[in-house]
Order: structure tokens, then C-alpha cells, then sequence
């Protein structure tokens, strides 16, 4: 097997990232704090900072005190550097949001799908109105824009160079989701399973925050997981790891959308709760049924109750097999269900867990809810392309030596143009 020989410029990559991605997940740092948290030397860290400063990446912000001597600059990933929009694609609708590198929102539109909202191409459309709305709302150029993150749900194969997505429950079968939106914008374009994307994002931003081994569990009207081991996702082989809501709950139980029998999800998605409670209670299943039943002052009681508390017990049983699989420090329940549950049942959810999973592993592993909220797939699909940034180092892709050069590489040829 041929061995690649790592170059200088490989190190200086690996180096910038080190610290850009130390600067972005812990705030506000000194050079000599950098060189402590990176163990790089404070000649590397001067040196590839200031770099990075003249490329408008990195910026001071503030002073702190030292010991006896001047004040030390504080040093920032500068917000304005660049620009990230992330979508979410559900199935009756599409959000778009507009971020800073700071993850402050600046812009939304959201379209309906309507009775096309299988159709592949009627998504696309919608998702490429909403990169131009959110730009034109921000006020800000394409050009500004370092990537489009998009979150859907199903398998998302990465293998071929560009993604494709494949999806029994909403109808895709090999849409080439990657190619089809590449070929309406010069934007770069990531695509992603939702429960990863929030999966990402809660581990850098929300719940997750501080473990290596975690898993992130989305339940609503689909059901999935993204597992993270050693900090870093589980994609599986053929990136398809983490369909936990069609694991096998109930042998050849009741059906499921994607044409098994038994799925977790057809005991615990949203649309299956709702059937089962207008059923029994004689009302309509309509999607704001369940948020009703569960938003009532009171004690549950009936039917209802009854349902809601089997629901709880196949959310914890499924729990109980993640921590029995994956031994992680930190299960998180997210998802707009998973939400509205775990915000008045949790204690009910982790007991449900505990008769399910064995004693040990349970006792080691925290459940806790998502933290930003149950519709974060949007905001999980930016962070995409910043995860390509930070690797990166801010430079250009080093798998791709023809890729157009980074804004960072614009602004040190704009500067040397105007010396």
C-alpha cells in the first residue's frame, strides 16, 4: 500500500485547524491560552494567528488581565468572515435559515410542499428559493456564503462524491440530491440526514456539550438517531447508522411506513400516537392533537393516559437498547414528540430506560432533553459547511487542489493587489 508523505503544508493545515477549531467550541482565548489548549508553540500560534487575522478569519475582541504584565488581546472567529445557511427538509415543508459564524440567525423563509412535497424536484425548487430569500434578507453577496447545509430525512450516501439520498417513508429512492441543487447554485452544497445534522449541533452547541460518546434521538413524525463515539459521528459502512426508529421493537407488530412490521417508529412516531388517541377517544388526528392531550392541566386520564404511558414505555424500551448497544455518557431526546414528552414525562422515560437496560451501563449514562428546541435540523445542516471550514483551517480543501480558492486566499491576493 503506498504511504503519503505528509508535507509542511499538510502540518500548517493541520495546525491552523487545530487552533481555529479550539478558538470556535471555546470562546474567547489569548495566543498564550491557544498554545496551552493546542500545545502548539507560541512562535506557531503567533505566527498562523496572525495570518489568519489578515485574512479577516480570526479578529481581537477585548483584553484580559495577566500577571504582573500588559493586558493580553482576546481572540475570536470573527462573526462576519463569512456566512452559513442551513434547511430543513420535512414532509410538508421547507425551512431556510441564514447564520453568522457567531450561529447568530439572521434570515428565514419557509415554503410549503403541498400535495407534491414527495416529489424531489418540487423540493429542490424550494430549497433554492430559500438560499436566494435568506441572502437577499441579510443583505449579504453569494459570494459571502461559505456553504448550504440541508438536512432530510432518510439514508444519506456519501460514498459517490456527491450525496444521494434514498428515503422509503417520504418516497426517495437515489434522488441525487447533491447534484440536482449543485446545479442551481454556485454555493457550496452539504447534505445530510437530519438527526445527524441536530446530532452535530447539539454536541457543539446544546445538551451534548462536553461528551465523547453520546447519543442524540429525534422522535417525532419519523424516528432516528445519531450516535457519536470517541467525538466523532457513527455513519456506519454505507452511512445509513442511526435508523433506530426501524429497528424491531415488536415481532412482526404493527405496520410501518417504511413496509416492516414492528418498527419502533410505528409504536412511537408522531402520526401513529395521534391514530391511536383519536381512535379511542372518538376525535380527529389531526397533528395538534397529541401537543393537546399532553399540554392539559392535570393528571391524564382514560384512554389517553393509557396510550401516552405505553408510548413512554416503547420510547424507554428503545432507549434501554441504545445504552445496552453503545454504552454512551449522555443520552439526549429531541424531536418535537420527544420533546413535548420528555418535558413532562422525563422521570417516567428514564425509569422506562432503567427496565430496559442493563444496570451498569444505565447507571453510567445521563438522559437529558435537546436544547435547542424541537425544530433544529435547520440550524444542525450550517453547521455543516463550518465543520468543512474548521478542518480545513480556513484554506482551501486539500482533497481538492481545482476547488476555487477561500475567501481567506481572495483577501491575501485583494491585499497584495492594493500593496
Amino acid at each position: 500500500m503506498e504511504t503519503r508523505r505528509t508535507t509542511v503544508r499538510d502540518v500548517r493545515r493541520a495546525n491552523r485547524a487545530s487552533l481555529l477549531t479550539d478558538l470556535f467550541h471555546g470562546g474567547r482565548q489569548s495566543r498564550q491560552q491557544l498554545g496551552e489548549t493546542t500545545a502548539l508553540s507560541q512562535a506557531s500560534v503567533s505566527n498562523l494567528i496572525g495570518e489568519m487575522i489578515d485574512e479577516g478569519l480570526v479578529e481581537e475582541a477585548g483584553l484580559v488581565g495577566s500577571d504582573g504584565g500588559r493586558p493580553r488581546a482576546l481572540l475570536r472567529v470573527a462573526p462576519g468572515y463569512g456566512y452559513v445557511v442551513g434547511a430543513d427538509v420535512g414532509e410538508t415543508r421547507v425551512l431556510v435559515e441564514l447564520y453568522d459564524l457567531a450561529m447568530s440567525r439572521l434570515a428565514v423563509a419557509q415554503y410549503s410542499l403541498g400535495a407534491e412535497g414527495s416529489d424531489p424536484a418540487v423540493a429542490v425548487a424550494k430549497l433554492l428559493q430559500g438560499l436566494a430569500a435568506v441572502i437577499t434578507e441579510a443583505g449579504i453577496r453569494c459570494s459571502e456564503v461559505l456553504g448550504f447545509g440541508v438536512g432530510v430525512a432518510g439514508v444519506v450516501d456519501q460514498s459517490g462524491g456527491s450525496p444521494v439520498v434514498h428515503s422509503q417513508t417520504t418516497g426517495w429512492d437515489a434522488v441525487p440530491l447533491g447534484e440536482l441543487l449543485r446545479a442551481g447554485t454556485d454555493v457550496p452544497v452539504f447534505v445530510e440526514n437530519g438527526a445527524k445534522a441536530v446530532g452535530q449541533a447539539e454536541m457543539w452547541f446544546g445538551a451534548g456539550r462536553g461528551a465523547r460518546h453520546a447519543v442524540i434521538v429525534l422522535v417525532g413524525t419519523g424516528v432516528g438517531a445519531a450516535v457519536v463515539l470517541d467525538g466523532r459521528s457513527y455513519r456506519g459502512a454505507f452511512s445509513n447508522a442511526g435508523e433506530w426508529g426501524h429497528t424491531t421493537i415488536v415481532y412482526d407488530g404493527d405496520l410501518c411506513r417504511c413496509g416492516a412490521r414492528g418498527c419502533l417508529e410505528a409504536y412511537i412516531g408522531s402520526a401513529k400516537v395521534i391514530a391511536r388517541i383519536a381512535a379511542a377517544t372518538g376525535q380527529e388526528p389531526e397533528p395538534k392533537l397529541l401537543g393537546r392531550v399532553l399540554a392539559a392541566d392535570g393528571a391524564l386520564e382514560g384512554a389517553a393516559a393509557d396510550i401516552i404511558a405505553e408510548t413512554i414505555g416503547y420510547l424507554g424500551a428503545g432507549i434501554g437498547g441504545l445504552i445496552n448497544l453503545f454504552s454512551p455518557e449522555r443520552i439526549v431526546l429531541g424531536g418535537p414528540q420527544g420533546l413535548a414528552l420528555g418535558e413532562r414525562f422525563l422521570p417516567d422515560i428514564r425509569a422506562a430506560a432503567a427496565r430496559n437496560a442493563l444496570k451498569q451501563p444505565y447507571s453510567r449514562t445521563r438522559i437529558d432533553l435537546c436544547q435547542l428546541g424541537p425544530d433544529a435540523v435547520a440550524m444542525g445542516a450550517a453547521t455543516l459547511p463550518i465543520a468543512r471550514l474548521l478542518a480545513d483551517g480556513g484554506l482551501p480543501p486539500a482533497s481538492d487542489p481545482s476547488a476555487p480558492p477561500s475567501r481567506a486566499a481572495h483577501r491575501r491576493s485583494t491585499a497584495r493587489g492594493r500593496g
